[in-house]
């Protein structure tokens, strides 16, 4: 079986947390209620002030390769929740141009697809199969947002598994490469949902925020919008290092 969260937090392995953005669409836009878009341009201007400060921004496969061999000084893991078809036209080319890679999280079930879940918002298509292969192959992480973007913790046990095993599945036949990272659609993830991820053989899960089950399969993230310029990058990465130190 798996380990016990409190076992997680007895090996000390995982702290301090990696430094890790979470974006989901770059586009330009005339409505976001949800605050999940970033402008082009401003996004161009955050991968440059991360530049400035001498820090890259890698996938979140190179960052905890890095950590494990002792190499993650100045590296910033990138995610991109939902994978929407934006990050080929608008993020791979500014993320390629700043020397940079990122993760995105796809949706496996619904390739091609649109953000059904946001009632609210306007209509954003997602990756098609081919782009995946296509963002795969340009050296960006491919990893899984299960198969359709639904709470995990609401799920029953075989619910779970197809969500998290056969997304996994999926996205491995349809890149060609090991599927590693696991991210959790809303931030849902209780301890049993974190088990079923772990036991399914992702080397790390991102959450959102930090809680009790912080650990290598739950990383916190911190939310980039696209209000966010100097300062508030700033602050978020020294609010960061605050907390790392508690």
């Amino acid at each position: 079986m798996t380990q016990t969260v409190s076992n997680w937090v007895r090996t000390g392995t995982e702290r301090p947390f990696p430094y890790v953005l979470m974006y989901h669409s770059v586009a330009t836009y005339a409505r976001d209620p949800y605050l999940v878009t970033v402008d082009p341009q401003r996004f161009d201007r955050q991968l440059r002030w991360l530049r400035r400060k001498g820090l890259r921004g890698v996938s979140m496969r190179e960052l905890m390769w890095a950590r494990r061999t002792g190499n993650g000084r100045g590296l910033v893991g990138l995610t991109f929740d939902d994978g929407y078809t934006d990050f080929v036209h608008n993020v791979q080319p500014s993320l390629l141009k700043h020397g940079f890679t990122a993760t995105v999280f796809v949706i496996a079930g619904r390739p091609g697809g649109h953000n059904a879940w946001d009632a609210d918002g306007p209509r954003k298509r997602l990756l098609t199969s081919e782009e995946i292969r296509e963002v795969a192959d340009a050296g960006m992480e491919v990893g899984s947002h299960g198969m359709l973007h639904r709470r995990m913790s609401e799920l029953d046990n075989g619910e779970l598994l197809v969500e998290v095993a056969e997304s996994r599945e999926l996205l491995g036949e349809l890149t060609g490469q090991d599927v590693s990272g696991f991210c959790y659609p809303y931030g849902d993830v209780d301890l049993r949902v974190m088990n079923t991820v772990e036991a399914a053989g992702y080397d790390y899960a991102c959450a959102i925020w930090r809680s009790p089950l912080s650990s290598r399969h739950a990383l916190p993230r911190t939310y980039v919008g696209d209000r966010d310029g100097s300062l508030r990058l700033l602050a978020k990465r020294l609010r960061h290092e605050l907390k790392i130190k508690r």
